[in-house]
């Protein structure tokens, strides 16, 4: 006798869901937040640590120590490859994602702050009555020395053997 599979059973053979869940179970994604999460977390204290001051906003802003854009994607990155291996798509992805935020990071955003900086000393030093003395600064904080990157990334990786150890 031929059986009939339905769109419910079709949903329910998947195992990327929890029953009692509506969003799909996704380890790769979950340690990718999880890792930026404890980065940007982290910035607070090495911010105390470097300029032995409290500031709350470095929780929310790009730039310092570590980085959260190099974790995120190594996390990522590093978290397809133990679940699913490194010899699939998916794995490229992730790792030629990762190769380009991190130079992103440490090449072009660096310089940008580096610029931002400059331009906002430049506007300082201009006579009160020019037009542009008063435009607010430039966020010169945007980008990450080598060190931060690579500190982001072992944060990345280390998160994701932890999550897959308590998988």
């Amino acid at each position: 006798m031929d059986e009939v599979m339905t769109a419910g059973d079709a949903t329910s053979n998947t195992d990327s869901s929890t029953p009692d869940s509506i969003l799909p179970y996704n380890l790769s994604l979950i340690t990718a937040f999880l890792s930026f999460a404890l980065a940007q977390f982290l910035k607070l204290f090495t911010t105390w640590f470097n300029e032995k001051r409290w500031d709350s906003r470095r929780m929310l802003g790009s730039g310092g120590m570590p980085s959260s854009h190099s974790a995120t994607v190594t996390a990522l990155a590093v978290a397809i490859g133990l679940q699913e291996g490194t010899g699939g798509s998916a794995f490229a992805i992730a790792v030629v994602l990762a190769c380009v935020v991190m130079y992103d990071a440490s090449g072009v955003r660096l310089h940008a702050g580096r610029q931002a900086e400059l331009l906002n000393q430049i506007v300082c030093e201009l006579p009160p009555e020019h037009p542009v003395s008063n435009v607010r600064p430039l966020r010169d904080s945007l980008g990450h020395t080598p060190l931060q990157v690579v500190a982001g990334a072992m944060l990345g990786c280390l998160v994701a053997f932890l999550m897959k150890g308590s998988n």
